[in-house]
This record gives C-alpha cells, structure tokens and sequence, in this order.
C-alpha cells in the first residue's frame, strides 16, 4: 500500500529520503542540493506567503517518489519506482498554487496530466534537457586567458550575464534570478567563476548546491560576440577540475537538449549522459 509522508522541512525530508535519493545522485542532484542547502541553514525554504513542500511516497518503508517546492518555483521530481505514487501527489498538493512540474519526461508528463484532469487548466512544454556526470575532466586545448574567482566587485557584471542567459535560455525565469545576485553572499552563496582574456571577463561558470558527492556546475554564459572561441570550454573544465581536487567525486550539470553545441562540448570534457529531465509549465 503506498502512503504519502509531508515534512515540515528539508532535515525531515532527506532524513527519510537522502539514502533512497543518492542511490541515483546524478538523476536527483537538484533535490538533493536544494534540499541540503535548506537543511544545512536550518530552513524550512518557506518565503513569499507560502510554505516549502516536501514530502514521499512510500511502499511499505521503501521510498518509491521524493518531492520538493520553495516558494514560487516549480515542483521537483524524483525518479518514480511506482507511477500509482504521482496520483497521491496531486491529491496532496490540492490548492496549491503551482507553476510548474520538473522532473524524468515521463512522471513530469502524467503528474501534469493528472493535475490538468484534476484542477484544470492546460500545460505546455517548456525545456527538455539532458543530467550529465563527470568523474574525470578530460582537459580542451586551453583559450587565451585564464580562470578566477568572482568577488563581491564582480556583481554587477554577474547580474547581467546571468540574467542574460536566463533570458536567452527561459525567460520567465530572468527576474527570480536577478533578485538572487542581489542576495549573493560571496563568501557562503554560490561560487562564480570567470575566464578572463586581454584584461577583462570573457565567459562565466558558476559551481553550487553540493550533493552528499557532488556540486552541480552552471550556469555557464558567454557573450554572443566571444562565443566560439573556447572560453567556455576552459571554464567548465577549469571548475570542473577544481571541484574534484576540492573533494567531490562528481560534477553535475544540466543542459538544454534544443542546443547541440553545448551538448557535446560538455561530452568533449568528460561528461557522461546520464538521464533526461522535463520542465512544464502549468497553466489556467
């Protein structure tokens, strides 16, 4: 019989599910590094009016579905090992005002579906994308220039670029991302690289959301006009290699599926494909 367990927060929550997570912590890197960025602040990720959400669903004690929401972003979903589960999830999250579900394309398409049946409304498609794993950097041929650590006097040029690649890569998401480079602590917040070419900044490659073996890499942002010239590439390899010799026996990143270039450059520097994920967005 499966039965549904809701968490008052992120420590609860990977409490009951971390093992059964990093059994597959490349497939659930998101959750598991949001997740434990909550439970490392001792935060229930509540904000803006409404609570976080976490909870499972369980056969017996075997977790069998993991998922998770802060505020105003939306639902993550775990592997799936019983599709009966994502019903309970709808039912559980009546009422609830959800923008969205990502997740494997599958379980993302039938938790939509169910919720469409449900609740109403429609929902669309908005980014399908590829997880790769990387345990060993192979090194590119190195651009002119050299990597270093952004620093608080990098803001200004860090709100722009990554709002800048949230507006080239999902738009609906370049406010929420600008308001986070407001509140970027340097020193304890996500660590921004930069590659640097005749005297300035030429590509950008942040590195954050650490997993009980990995650190998840992005976003990784270069101008249109610098493009094509490897800055990216050496970046990437660059905090790849860093976050290894740092401890971590994994890099995790997500890619657009729509933009082949970046697909195989990553595989070009050792990253392994290891599933799909699907963000969609509900509506009405």
């Amino acid at each position: 019989m499966l039965e549904l367990y809701r968490y008052r927060g992120a420590r609860d929550f990977l409490a009951t599910g971390q093992d059964w997570l990093t059994d597959r912590e490349a497939e659930h890197n998101l959750i598991l590094g949001l997740g434990g960025a909550l439970a490392r602040d001792d935060a229930s990720g509540s904000g803006e009016g409404e609570p976080a959400y976490f909870a499972t669903v369980s056969s017996g004690t075997d977790p069998v579905l993991a998922a998770m929401r802060t505020p105003q972003w939306n639902l993550l979903l775990s592997e799936v090992d019983d599709p009966a589960a994502l019903s309970l999830l709808v039912d559980d999250l009546k009422g609830a005002a959800l923008p969205g579900v990502t997740g494997p394309p599958e379980a993302a398409r039938s938790f939509a579906d169910l919720w469409v049946a449900r609740h109403g409304g429609h929902h669309r498609d908005l980014m399908h994308e590829r997880i790769y794993r990387l345990a060993q950097v192979t090194l590119p041929r190195a651009a002119d220039g050299a990597a270093r650590r952004a620093t608080a006097a990098d803001r200004p040029l860090l709100a722009e670029w990554v709002v800048a690649f949230h507006e080239e890569a999902l738009p609906s998401e370049a406010d929420r991302a600008r308001r986070g480079i407001a509140d970027w602590d340097p020193e304890t917040g996500r660590q921004f690289w930069l590659w640097e070419d005749r005297g300035g900044p030429v590509s950008l490659v942040g590195a954050g959301n650490p997993t009980p073996r990995g650190m998840r890499i992005g976003p990784v942002y270069t101008p249109p006009d610098l493009r094509g010239r490897g800055y990216a590439t050496s970046l990437t390899a660059f905090v790849s290699q860093r976050m290894l010799d740092e401890g971590r026996t994994f890099c995790f990143l997500y890619t657009d599926l729509a933009n082949p270039t970046s697909n195989h450059i990553y595989q070009a520097i050792g990253y392994e494909p290891v599933s799909d994920a699907l963000m969609i967005r509900l509506e009405g």
